[in-house]
């Protein structure tokens, strides 16, 4: 048995096809399927159920897929402290990050922790909460930027900053007169939420429990820009991260922007990562730069006639 082949095996987990797997793995299927056929022998069992059409592995195949791939994360940690203990600043980081989080962040912090960790490669992956929290646990993930609280022993949690929401309104709905408004006001209220899956549908829940107001029956969005378009064309109203409603994302003439009165409604946005990772240190690093964004990102516009913002006061 070697690394190599549980590489193989690992491949053909994730894939479920021995071409796929092969083509991820650069090499040729025959080979791939060659080496798993040597692994079960070497075994003395069955990893993999052949079908003509479709690759399912076995219960103990499963098993030991799992089993090999925090092999394989065990062995790159190894190479990963002795590279990091030459130049704690360069290499790899694969950093997760939700969909109603990563398109809205990446474009305020990118360009600082380019300049600051030049030799730094920064790949990023942009997954639900539920899929960065198993490639996290299973070592394809480095670390990963979540909302809070996340309850997992095995990984430590690196609190960043509180994100606000914002109600999103129809230029005509009755609550576009208003410069703001108390979270009881939802009262009775129906708010347009994202698909099951999307952490960003939870929190919206949350604050309607807190509000007495429940989900619009017969529609669940699948991305935050469709809820965007949606309250422009007057189909109803949304709760919004306030980072989406920051530039370079442009205005909509459409909708109203409210702010919450008091302390708003919010998200706590956190860093994530394995306890035993060995780029803890690094990754400490990498935090204190993300709790960098500017404060004026994280104030809520106020809402305006024109629909030009007037000066945001801080939120605290």
């Amino acid at each position: 048995m070697n690394l190599r082949d549980l590489k193989y095996l690992v491949a053909l987990a994730d894939h479920k096809h021995f071409g796929r797997a092969a083509a991820a793995s650069f090499v040729s299927q025959p080979t791939l399927s060659t080496q798993i056929k040597k692994l079960e022998d070497e075994l003395g069992v069955s990893l993999v159920e052949r079908a003509p059409r479709r690759v399912m592995l076995t219960p103990v195949g499963r098993d030991i897929a799992e089993r090999a791939r925090k092999v394989i994360a065990d062995v790159e940690q190894m190479s990963e402290i002795a590279r990091r203990s030459q130049d704690p600043e360069a290499g790899t980081v694969r950093l997760g990050l939700f969909p109603t989080l990563g398109p809205y962040l990446l474009p305020h912090v990118v360009p600082n922790l380019r300049k600051r960790f030049p030799r730094l490669e920064l790949l990023l992956v942009e997954e639900k909460t539920d899929q960065i929290l198993a490639r996290l646990r299973d070592g394809r993930l480095d670390a990963g930027l979540l909302a809070l609280p996340i309850h997992d022993d095995q990984l430590h949690v690196e609190p960043l900053f509180d994100e606000p929401f914002i109600l999103a309104v129809p230029q005509q709905h009755p609550m576009a007169a208003r410069d703001s408004l108390d979270l009881h006001d939802l009262d009775d209220q129906h708010l347009l939420l994202l698909e099951e899956g999307h952490c960003l549908r939870d929190q919206a829940l949350d604050v309607c429990r807190l509000a007495g107001a429940d989900e619009r029956d017969g529609f669940r969005a699948t991305s935050l820009e469709t809820l965007r378009q949606m309250v422009a064309a007057g189909v109803g109203i949304t709760l919004l991260p306030t980072l989406a409603v920051q530039p370079p994302v442009p205005n909509s003439p459409d909708i109203r922007l409210l702010r919450f009165s008091g302390t708003p409604p919010h998200r706590q946005i956190g860093m994530l990562w394995r306890r035993s990772s060995a780029m803890s240190d690094f990754l400490l690093q990498l935090a204190d730069e993300l709790r960098k964004l500017p404060a004026s990102l994280l104030q809520p516009p106020v809402a305006a006639a024109s629909g030009k913002r007037k000066p945001a006061r801080e939120v605290r």
